[in-house]
């Protein structure tokens, strides 16, 4: 079983209100931790805001189903469904990029009869010397399913020499 350390710091920033990735998820604005989405609603990848980004640092996300195959089974746990990295913070404060994926975004698709999944998203500040090409698939490729299995996020931040989660959201859906 990987690691968690990284999704318990997470968690840990529920807490705080100042830490709370802001998430907008189809027409779903400003989503609550925690809150329920319907399957469909989150097959795009969401937008972000922060309001403690600094304007001159880069970000990175990672986004995570902490709950496969079942919440109560979690033998798959966790898939990775997203990392984005070269993130930029807009003039009114909002998360941007247009910079290639290291995983693409894949929505949620628990399996039927499923209780609902958490779906979490942690930010963190791009290390500097971060190098895209040496983590990303070739060629702008997506990522296999076989890769996002049992995802170590705690060995992945450790090899790119991630720093401490800066904010954490999470929605859950089934």
């Amino acid at each position: 079983m990987p690691s968690d350390s990284h999704i318990k710091a997470g968690l840990s920033l529920l807490d705080d209100k100042s830490k709370i990735l802001g998430l907008t998820i189809g027409s779903h604005e400003n989503v609550q931790p925690g809150t329920w989405l319907p399957l469909k609603a989150a097959q795009e990848p969401p937008k972000l805001s922060f309001p403690g980004a600094n304007p001159s640092s880069t970000y990175l996300v990672v986004s995570l189903d902490i709950d496969a195959p079942f919440p109560s089974f979690g033998i798959l746990s966790p898939i990775l469904h997203w990392i984005q990295s070269d993130i930029k913070v807009t003039r009114d404060g909002a998360l941007e990029f247009d910079a290639p994926f290291v995983a693409n975004y894949i929505g949620p698709a628990p399996p039927p009869m499923s209780a609902p999944h958490r779906y979490i998203f942690l930010l963190y500040e791009q290390p500097a010397d971060f190098d895209l090409k040496a983590h990303a698939p070739a060629g702008g490729e997506k990522l296999s399913n076989s890769n996002r299995m049992r995802y170590d996020l705690d060995a992945w931040a450790e090899e790119v020499k991630l720093g401490p989660v800066l904010a954490f959201n999470y929605f859950t859906c089934n």
